[in-house]
């Protein structure tokens, strides 16, 4: 059974807020994201046909996509018509938990910081999995769980203080282990995962919120606390968050925790670990020691 944590009509209604900002939306932390997984397919030794782009929540991501000249056609794949519209580019808008796209009909499939909102996050790799061809690629970006561990400890602390408990404020994310074990669940071939923890500095805790409010990624729990929390909440926690994570110029960190995902749909042409027992060398005599009975 799984346990819902995301409210997605929130969510879509956050993004397409998010959207309407256009240009003055805060976009460094996708730039990033949407940069890195650029290089990390143009360094593929393979040419995909047919490509989704999930997630990128504007144009940008299809044409980095694109511009690795490892792909013939790219749509994208957002979760609001808000943000699909006006992008010149083709797609559809739905939701990675029930993908409209039919099976083994897919070369690549990219998502960009889109996979950590999903509720059954092995039942959605299940679906991309199923809808990719025999040897095609998965590779995604999603938050990871040391993002915001800041603002995090900030707000339970300050939280704590006032009321004596705290409610859940920042989306639970899963580890780089934890994510890489649940590709071999969903059933990809040669599975990867790694991270890159990107810090940024921001004059105070308001200056993150609102970049959070910008990007559409503020708190969007179905857990969360549904009356407005009152200013004396948030200024503590400011005053929290310079106490315990300000240099020495006063301003603050954040941490930004991105995993990085890759797979295969599997298909008999691709590398197969050694049968069990087949090795022709001891360990012992790699290593150099003496076998002694």
């Amino acid at each position: 059974m799984v346990t819902n944590v995301t409210d997605k009509a929130l969510l879509r209604r956050r993004l397409a807020r998010a959207a309407r900002l256009g240009a003055v939306r805060p976009d460094f932390l996708m730039t990033r994201t949407v940069d890195d997984l650029a290089e990390r397919l143009g360094a593929t030794e393979r040419r995909f046909a047919t490509a989704i782009a999930q997630g990128g929540q504007s144009a940008a991501f299809a044409k980095a996509l694109l511009a690795t000249g490892k792909v013939g056609t790219v749509h994208r794949f957002e979760a609001c018509h808000a943000v699909l519209s006006g992008a010149g580019a083709s797609g559809a808008v739905g939701d990675e938990e029930a993908l409209p796209f039919r099976a083994a009909s897919l070369d690549l499939f990219a998502s960009a910081l889109a996979l950590q909102w999903a509720n059954d996050l092995p039942g959605a790799l299940i679906q991309i999995r199923q809808a990719l061809k025999p040897d095609g690629l998965f590779l995604a970006a999603m938050i990871g769980g040391e993002t915001l561990a800041e603002l995090r400890d900030a707000l339970v602390a300050a939280e704590t203080k006032l009321s004596g408990g705290a409610s859940p404020r920042v989306l639970p994310t899963a580890d780089t282990r934890d994510l890489g074990a649940l590709l071999q669940r969903a059933g990809f071939a040669l599975p990867v995962a790694d991270r890159d923890l990107v810090t940024v500095r921001y004059g105070s805790a308001f200056d993150l919120l609102r970049d959070l409010r910008a990007m559409g990624a503020t708190s969007v729990l179905i857990e969360r606390n549904r009356r407005p929390p009152g200013r004396q909440l948030f200024l503590r926690a400011a005053e929290i968050y310079a106490e315990r994570f300000s240099d020495a110029d006063g301003r603050i960190r954040a941490s930004f925790e991105i995993v990085f995902l890759s797979g295969w749909a599997p298909h008999e042409s691709q590398q197969q670990p050694a049968r069990r027992g087949s090795g022709q060398v001891s360990l012992a005599a790699v290593l150099g020691n003496d076998e002694r009975k």
